[in-house]
């Protein structure tokens, strides 16, 4: 899943990185990369936290969404790729009949995005279509 963040720099501070869809969800770093890499260890630990609590993981918005938000005026926007099949709980196997054609276009898309397989791909593709 695709998290849109905004990352700050204030005269003589760190980079700092807001997640928006996360409430409360925030990292930082000396370098801009630094700050970049750092906010996958912090989406985890506040997803592992939300797991934790029984709560339902909040899915991530479009940054359009938050564009004309003046909290995040004079930010670079980013997205952040995170596997959320490890806070899915325990999977499950089952069968799904599809096209031909459908499953080809599939793994050529599954090819072009190095993910996986094929199961991550369609889990992706409806937890974005759940989220509407």
């Amino acid at each position: 899943m695709l998290y849109p963040v905004v990352i700050h720099k204030d005269e003589g501070s760190a980079y700092g990185v807001t997640i928006p869809d996360l409430a409360g969800c925030f990292s930082a770093g000396e370098t801009f990369e630094e700050a970049l890499a750092n906010t996958h260890e912090a989406i985890d630990l506040f997803l592992s936290d939300v797991i934790q609590d029984g709560e339902a993981l909040p899915l991530a918005s479009s940054a359009s969404k938050y564009l004309d938000n003046p909290d995040y005026a004079g930010g670079v926007w980013a997205v952040v790729d995170i596997d959320m099949s490890m806070y899915s709980g325990k999977t499950e196997r089952i069968n799904v009949t599809l096209p031909k054609y459908l499953i080809q276009q599939i793994d050529q898309r599954v090819s072009k995005m190095n993910l996986k397989s094929r199961s991550s791909y369609l889990a992706e593709a409806a937890m974005q279509s759940l989220k509407s």
